[in-house]
């Protein structure tokens, strides 16, 4: 029976930007090699796996080219769009995805996704040796959260979007394995009309320099402009080349990720 694929641009609701991602449907679960092994044929920052356990529930799991990663925003998103795009589940049933974050839900919510992740808060932190220079950016503030993804404020849309990382001293910052920094989120408050805060978001340890769109760094983002702008809901823009959006809720333990996607491709893998 032949597997199929399609690759779905995220956080946006049209095609060629936002955040690409493959989302490959299983009629069983595969084996972690051979799921990488797509993953890297693929070659975008994630491929998602998604295999049906019941009546709205699925599993899923993400693969970067090189890695498993425990939390992906923008390939949920699209497994969510596929998922409802092609009638597996009507528009007004949630769906709820066992992953290696526990379970995560997503709901149609008119032309929006709803995504309902886990909030992962930081702290203040040192930098680590050698941050400011890779990025070129003297810092406001620097933080750090239990998935090793360093925030740094900065103090203005312009310097986000000016930015040009050093992507060598990145990697070696990163540590072997991505264990001293899975990724840098670098933010500011916007001054673009429509956004409250915009973002870049850099992860050369896990194969990924640039993500054009992050959600599992809103799930930092949200609690951290939640703390300084005294409210619970944003609209957030993600400035990478490509760009997105993101309506961004924090729910006491929880942040709320709305979102759009397209597709773009799909087809049939032949092994």
């Amino acid at each position: 029976m032949a597997t199929r694929i399609y690759k779905v641009d995220a956080f946006t609701d049209r095609p060629f930007s936002g955040n690409p991602a493959a989302v490959c449907i299983l009629g069983a679960p595969r084996n972690e090699k051979w799921m990488q092994a797509v993953a890297r044929e693929m070659n975008l920052s994630e491929t998602a796996f998604i295999t049906r356990k019941g009546k709205g529930t699925f599993g899923l799991r993400w693969f970067t080219p090189t890695t498993e990663v425990k939390l992906c925003g923008h390939a949920t998103l699209a497994s969510a769009h596929i998922i409802y795009d092609k009638g597996i589940v009507p528009p007004g049933i949630p769906i709820s995805f066992n992953t290696l974050s526990g379970e995560l839900k997503a709901s149609k919510r008119g032309e929006f996704i709803e995504l309902d992740f886990p909030a992962q808060p930081g702290r203040q932190a040192r930098a680590l040796p050698g941050l400011e220079k890779a990025l070129g950016v003297r810092p406001k503030y620097v933080g750090v959260n239990r998935g090793l993804y360093y925030l740094v404020e900065v103090g203005s849309e312009r310097a986000v979007r000016d930015l040009d990382p050093d992507m060598g001293l990145l990697r070696k910052i990163s540590g072997k394995g991505g264990k001293s920094m899975h990724g840098v989120i670098v933010t500011s408050r916007a001054s673009s009309k429509g956004y409250d805060f915009v973002s870049r978001f850099f992860a050369p340890a896990m194969g990924i320099d640039e993500d054009p769109v992050t959600g599992s760094a809103h799930c930092y983002l949200g609690p951290f402009w939640k703390e300084r702008l005294g409210r619970d809901s944003f609209t957030a823009y993600q400035a990478s080349k490509r760009g997105g959006t993101v309506k961004v809720t924090v729910h006491e333990d929880r942040v709320l990720l709305g979102g759009k996607a397209a597709t773009v491709l799909e087809g049939e893998l032949k092994i």
